[in-house]
């Protein structure tokens, strides 16, 4: 197991989790469960974990989870309205409450403290404590370098900004005729992928049309494949992975995860609540002999608690052949 992957994690309080468990994650791990069981709360907790080593990366990401969520990739009315990105910091920081993660990587805690009519926040970072006045530091990064950064693809996919930003990781590391390739397979009509500025394009009959009038399960796939890439010793979590991919493509995209993750040593946190997607996670697992694998799956107890419960890869394939229900 390489040694900045996660594999255990526990949430005292984040959102809809009180007190949670989960262990035995792998390298690529697959997280299903109903709908509003928390499955984004999860991506977005374990996300937070592995990216904030300092205080300032503590708030930045923290409030980048909250401002994704508003934004759904187009700016928000706040933004359009020319309020400041550390004022909009400080309302997304405002509106969590608690966030207390520890894991075998880190432990974390942030805690916003209105008492006396004093707002603060109070920040434990393993032997770090810190407490900081609500209006005591007037800017917060904008972003992170991205050698050292964790990414998240939320189910709207990437913003060409953030695209033009993985793609460099292409190439870096000389990939763009792999990355051709893989497009091509997925349809032969693509020639080749390129960012003309800000704007990805994909060549077709021997012309470049922007990505967005090719559909969104293609830009998906695009995005998965630079973020492994520019995940290379760190981490991608990837929320509903097949958001607008056709079901005869799940194989293909679950060969590309398992292979290139494995290469550059990328740890995937993937959500689902597809049976498709779970069964088709399984089988490429088997036919690549890739046991470096798990699933999750995430329920509530007669106590309304959140649970987990994971398999590895021998289990999943036992459950699968029985055609036990693990959704």
């Amino acid at each position: 197991m390489n040694e900045h992957f996660l594999t255990s994690i526990n949430i005292e309080q984040f959102k809809c989790f009180h007190d949670f468990s989960a262990n035995g994650f792998k390298r690529v791990n697959l997280i299903g469960g109903k709908n509003n069981i928390g499955k984004t709360a999860f991506l977005e907790a374990a996300f937070i974990n592995v990216n904030a080593k300092n205080v300032e990366e503590l708030l930045f990401t923290l409030s980048s989870v909250k401002f994704v969520r508003e934004s759904l990739n187009h700016p928000t009315i706040e933004m359009q309205k020319g309020i400041s990105f550390t004022e909009l910091t400080r309302k997304y920081l405002a509106s969590i409450k608690m966030y207390s993660v520890k894991s075998n990587q880190y432990d974390q805690k942030f805690q916003l403290d209105e008492k006396n009519s004093v707002r603060a926040y109070k920040i434990t970072l393993s032997t770090i404590s810190e407490q900081i006045l609500i209006h005591e530091r007037d800017i917060y990064p904008t972003s992170l370098p991205l050698r050292e950064y964790s990414w998240m693809i939320d189910p709207y996919g990437f913003s060409n900004f953030e695209l033009a930003q993985i793609f460099q990781s292409i190439q870096k590391n000389d990939q763009e005729v792999e990355l051709n390739r893989l497009l091509h397979e997925f349809d032969p009509n693509i020639e080749a992928f390129k960012m003309i500025g800000e704007q990805p394009q994909c060549k077709i009959n021997g012309e470049y049309l922007d990505l967005t009038e090719l559909g969104s399960g293609f830009a998906h796939y695009i995005a998965i494949i630079c973020a492994l890439h520019a995940g290379q010793n760190r981490h991608l979590f990837i929320d509903e992975l097949g958001n607008g991919i056709h079901y005869s493509q799940l194989d293909r995209l679950w060969e590309v995860i398992l292979t290139i993750s494995k290469r550059v040593q990328c740890q995937v946190f993937a959500t689902t609540h597809s049976k498709e997607m779970l069964e088709s996670f399984a089988r490429v697992s088997k036919r690549l002999n890739e046991q470096d694998i798990s699933y999750t799956t995430l329920v509530k107890n007669k106590q309304q608690e959140i649970k987990a419960l994971t398999l590895d890869y021998e289990l999943l394939q036992d459950s699968l052949a029985q055609a036990h229900e693990i959704r």
